[in-house]
């Protein structure tokens, strides 16, 4: 009898094991433009690689700790400009060669060299130099101490990439991370298996497949109809209690890093006038495009910062919506019978739908703004390359970026030498006190001088079948990071 039973309990397990599901689809809204995440500014690059195929010297985790990657500790000098990075041990490509410190040296200074193509050029801008001390070991001197300079590392745009793979890194990402890329079928998914090989904690997933489905109702369709598993991003927010209601189904809904922002070409006339871009800030009904294009997930702000950082100043008080101040604003500017202007959409829900609602508000202060609809390349090479714009939306979803504010060949084209001042001494402040003095400055200069209409901040809303575990609830970088992910079998 006990036998029996034992025979039992065995196949019992056996059959366990063998139904236990090991692989995933994940649906994303943006296919990624390509696939190299330190020469594209695109989120959905590091929405599929961050930590599943590249990893950095650091690295966020989910509740956006900076914790360790590729160095396992590093030491830093009195004076704080130089740090050494002890790497890891037994660390290699999905090539077969080695990761070492030459690999480092290759990654930081192609990154900040003259003719890099990193969309966070700045975040290597106060390197000075960087030397290998031995195989295992790299050092990286900094012009100035730079506070933020571990956070900076953790940044998908600071992925270690090894030079023997770095000509076809955007069809053929060669990383060190859990997961090596198979396969990507454009238009259609991208397909990654588990690196049999990793150094650290392998993945619990055999292979992980992201598709692309940027339209609402596609989504939703998919998810009822369990064609994926996982949706990040989900782009309709009005079915998501429809979710909830289903047993079928979990709804995880966090916070991003997401600025969400009427971008304004500060260069191109009218919007070179002060004026006008605070005409346009009190046309602005924030409630309004929350409410109507996310169906109210979403957090007004009035800056550029996130409301969950420590360090956020509630400015919604400078730019409250206010139709007739607006109107006055833009008689005091010269434009009584308002202007035409272009409203450059990309592809997401947020700016779709927002653009619509934005238009009409504009529309009742006499701003025309005509709505052009973009695929996401081209929203890349009309507007963030080219500059050719009057006004966009999008979502910054890089974390605590305000120092673009200090670029003034960024897109939007902002040059106010004080601020960049104000960033320069940022860097050099370590001080936690003195840094959030230095930001509450920074996110007020923006404010009053209303470089772009600041909407609100993204929020993410995940639908996932109820049995998978480990996703990320919180976005504290654009990534779906699937190391950890498992099925509840």
């Amino acid at each position: 009898m006990k036998k029996s039973l034992l025979t039992a309990s065995a196949i019992a397990l056996l059959a366990s094991m063998a139904s236990a599901q090991n692989d995933i689809t994940v649906a994303i809204q943006l296919e990624p433009p390509n696939l190299d995440p330190t020469g594209g500014a695109a989120q959905a690059i590091d929405s599929v690689l961050y930590s599943n195929v590249f990893e950095g010297l650091t690295r966020f985790e989910g509740d956006g700790a900076v914790v360790p990657g590729l160095a396992k500790s590093w030491e830093i000098s009195d004076d704080g400009t130089v740090y050494t990075f002890n790497l890891n041990s037994g660390v290699s490509f999905h090539d077969g060669t080695d990761m070492d410190a030459e690999d480092v040296k290759f990654s930081l200074d192609r990154a900040r060299a003259e003719d890099s193509t990193n969309a966070q050029k700045r975040l290597f801008s106060g390197i000075t130099d960087v030397t290998v001390v031995d195989p295992m070991t790299v050092k990286v001197t900094l012009d100035q101490p730079n506070g933020s300079f571990l956070f900076n590392m953790a940044w998908g745009d600071a992925v270690i990439v090894a030079p023997e793979s770095i000509e076809n890194i955007a069809s053929n990402p060669i990383g060190t991370g859990a997961f090596t890329f198979s396969d990507w079928v454009q238009g259609d998914r991208l397909e990654l298996t588990r690196n049999e090989n990793y150094w650290g904690n392998p993945a619990a997933l055999e292979s992980a497949t992201f598709r692309f489905i940027s339209d609402p109702t596609a989504a939703f369709a998919a998810v009822m109809a369990e064609d994926v598993d996982v949706f990040v991003g989900f782009p309709a927010p009005e079915n998501l209690p429809q979710f909830e209601a289903d047993s079928r189904f979990q709804v995880l809904v966090g916070n991003t890093e997401g600025e969400t922002i009427l971008s304004t070409n500060n260069k191109m006339p009218p919007f070179d006038n002060l004026l006008v871009r605070k005409a346009v800030a009190h046309a602005i009904d924030r409630q309004a495009i929350i409410d109507g294009a996310m169906f109210g997930y979403g957090t007004p702000i009035g800056t550029h910062f996130a409301p969950h950082n420590p360090d956020y100043v509630d400015l919604l008080g400078n730019s409250p919506y206010d139709p007739a101040k607006a109107k006055q604003f833009l008689a005091e500017a010269g434009f009584p019978d308002g202007f035409k202007t272009t409203l450059k959409l990309p592809p997401p829900s947020y700016a779709r739908r927002g653009g619509e609602i934005i238009a009409s508000q504009l529309r009742k202060v006499g701003i025309d703004a005509e709505i052009s609809n973009l695929e996401w390349s081209q929203w890349l090479e009309e507007v963030f390359k080219a500059k050719d714009f009057g006004l966009s939306i999008v979502s910054h979803t890089e974390p605590m970026d305000i120092g673009i504010y200090a670029n003034p060949e960024y897109y939007f084209q902002y040059d106010n030498a004080n601020f960049q001042d104000l960033m320069v001494e940022l860097n050099a402040t370590a001080d936690p006190a003195g840094r959030s003095a230095l930001l509450a400055k920074a996110q007020t200069i923006i404010s009053e001088d209303y470089v772009n209409g600041f909407l609100f901040e993204l929020a993410v809303a995940t639908v996932a079948k109820s049995g998978v575990k480990g996703l990320w609830v919180n976005q504290p970088t654009a990534a779906v990071d699937l190391t950890v992910v498992s099925w509840a079998n």
